[in-house]
C-alpha cells in the first residue's frame, strides 16, 4: 500500500513538473501584438526565450519594454525589468511585476491588476 502512494505521489510531481515545462516551451517565442490601456493602445513586439525577455513599442514608453527576465507559476508570469528608466513618464507602464496569462492557438494574453492587456500572437 505504501509503494503505490508513493507510485501515486511520484506520478502526480512528473504531471505537474511537465506542465510547467509544456507552458514553458510553448510559450518561448516571437510575438507581435498590441498594448492596451484604457482607450489607448500601442503596438508592441516582445519575445521570450530560455526565462529572458525583450521588446519594443511604436510609441516610446507607452508601453516600457526593454528586457529582463521572468518566470511562470501557475497561470501567471512575473516579469523582472533590467533596464534603467528616467523618472518623466508614468513607471506603472514598464513591463514588470505580476501578470496572469492565457496562451491559447498562438495568442498570448497578458493582464495586470490595473487593466492593462498585451495580447501577443506568436511569429512562425
Amino acid at each position: 500500500m505504501k509503494v503505490n502512494i508513493l507510485i501515486l505521489f511520484i506520478g502526480i510531481l512528473t504531471i505537474i513538473g511537465c506542465d510547467y515545462d509544456d507552458v514553458q516551451r510553448d510559450i518561448e517565442g516571437q510575438y507581435i501584438g498590441t498594448f492596451q490601456r484604457g482607450e489607448n493602445s500601442s503596438t508592441v513586439e516582445l519575445t521570450l526565450n530560455n526565462s529572458n525577455f525583450a521588446g519594443e513599442s511604436e510609441i516610446v514608453k507607452f508601453p516600457a519594454i526593454c528586457n529582463g527576465n521572468y518566470a511562470i507559476s501557475n497561470r501567471t508570469i512575473k516579469f523582472e525589468n533590467q533596464c534603467l528608466w528616467t523618472a518623466e513618464f508614468d513607471w506603472s507602464l514598464i513591463l514588470s511585476d505580476t501578470w496572469d496569462f492565457s496562451f491559447t492557438n498562438d495568442t498570448l494574453r497578458l493582464t495586470n491588476s490595473i487593466g492593462d492587456v498585451y495580447t501577443l500572437t506568436k511569429q512562425k
